[in-house]
C-alpha cells in the first residue's frame, strides 16, 4: 500500500508498503490531519519510526464486528493489552504495554489503510463531515479536562496558546465557565475567537499576572510554561497539554513557591467530542485549512509548520 513513512531522520512515499495487522480491523483512511505532535515526532520526540499520523477518519473494509464493515469511522487511538491493572480499569492509555498509532510500536494514519481492534472504533453520524471528524480525537482531549477537573462556573479561565487545540479547549471550557480568555500571537487565529465570545490578549501585561483560577497550557512549546505560570494565581491549577521535544529545562520553582496544581492531560473519550460535533456545540470548520494528496506530504508538512496555518490533510 502507499504511505508516508519516517525512518527517524526523513519522511519517504513509499508505494509498497506492508499491509496493516490482518487479525484487527481494517480501515480505509478517507482523510488524515496533521497535528502538532506529528510536527514534534519529525524533530525527534518519542524516536519513532513508521508510518506517522493519528487523527483520522476511514470507512471499515474488514473486521470481526460484522456491524462495523463499511461503516464511517473514527478511532481511539491507544490500544492496550487487556491484561494489566490499568487496562482492567478501562486506562489502556496508560497500559505500559500499549502501543500508539502512529506514536508508538504501530504505524498510523498517513497510509492508505491502518488498522486497530474493532472495540477502538467509532461509527460518525452523517452530519458530521470527513474533515470534521479528523478533529474528533484531539477534541476528546480537550474535554478530558472535563473528566479531570471539577469546573468552577465562577473560576476565571485562561488557556494559553492559539492554535487548533487550544482554540477547542476554549469552546470547552467555555461551556463551564463564562469567563475565559484566550492568550495568543496571531490575531488572524484570535479571530476567531472573538466571534464566539471568547476573550482574546496579544502577549501578557501586568494586569494579567496571578489573577487566573484555572489555566491551560497549549502552545507546544517551553515558552508557554513560563507564561502560564505567570497567569495563574497562587494555589491555582494549570492543565499541561504540550508534548514537546525540547529538552530545555522548565524552572519550576514558581510551582513550588505558589504552591500550584499541576495536571498533565493528554487523551479524552471520544463520545463528548463526537456528540458536541454532531449538535453544532463546538465548531471546528474555520480550522480547516487545506487538503493535499498523500504523495505531496511533504509541502503538506511544510505548510503545517507555518505558525499562521490551522489544520492540513493528507488524503491517500
Amino acid at each position: 500500500m502507499k504511505t508516508a513513512c519516517f525512518d527517524g531522520k526523513q519522511m519517504k512515499y513509499v508505494q509498497n508498503y506492508p499491509y496493516p495487522k490482518p487479525e484487527e480491523s481494517l480501515v480505509k483512511v478517507n482523510l488524515a490531519g496533521i497535528c502538532g505532535t506529528d510536527l514534534e515526532i519529525l524533530g525527534g520526540y518519542m524516536e519513532y519510526r513508521g508510518i506517522l499520523g493519528h487523527e483520522f477518519v476511514g470507512t471499515v473494509k474488514h473486521s470481526d464486528n460484522s456491524n462495523l464493515v463499511g461503516k464511517r469511522v473514527v478511532g481511539e487511538i491507544n490500544v492496550g493489552c487487556n491484561e494489566c491493572d490499568n487496562c482492567k480499569k478501562d486506562l489502556q492509555r496508560h497500559c505500559p504495554n500499549r502501543t500508539v498509532l502512529g506514536i508508538l510500536k504501530r504505524d498510523g494514519a498517513f497510509a492508505e489503510f491502518l488498522s486497530l481492534p474493532s472495540e477502538n472504533l467509532h461509527v460518525i453520524p452523517d452530519s458530521i463531515s470527513d474533515e470534521q471528524a479528523v478533529f474528533i480525537e484531539p477534541l476528546a482531549a480537550a474535554f478530558e479536562i472535563k473528566e479531570q477537573v471539577s469546573l468552577n462556573p465562577e473560576w476565571v479561565v485562561a488557556v494559553v496558546g492559539d492554535g487548533r487545540l487550544a482554540q477547542m479547549i476554549c469552546q470547552v471550557l467555555k461551556l463551564s465557565c463564562s469567563n475565559v480568555t484566550c492568550f495568543g500571537k496571531h490575531q488572524s487565529k484570535l479571530k476567531h475567537m472573538k466571534k464566539l465570545s471568547i476573550l482574546t490578549k496579544i502577549g501578557i501585561d501586568s494586569l494579567s499576572h496571578q489573577f487566573f483560577d484555572l489555566v491551560v497550557e497549549a502552545t507546544g512549546s517551553n515558552s508557554g510554561f513560563t507564561d502560564t505560570m505567570k497567569l495563574v494565581k497562587p494555589r491555582g491549577t494549570v492543565i499541561l497539554k504540550s508534548t514537546i521535544a525540547s529538552r530545555e529545562n522548565l524552572d519550576l520553582t514558581p510551582t513550588i513557591v505558589n504552591e500550584i496544581t499541576l495536571i498533565g492531560s493528554r487523551c479524552g473519550l471520544f463520545k463528548p467530542a463526537i456528540d458536541a460535533l454532531a449538535t453544532g456545540m463546538i465548531s471546528v470548520d474555520f480550522m480547516i485549512d487545506s487538503i493535499y494528496p498523500l504523495e505531496n506530504f511533504s509541502d503538506a508538512i511544510e505548510h503545517a509548520k507555518k505558525s499562521d496555518t490551522f489544520k492540513v490533510f493528507l488524503k491517500p
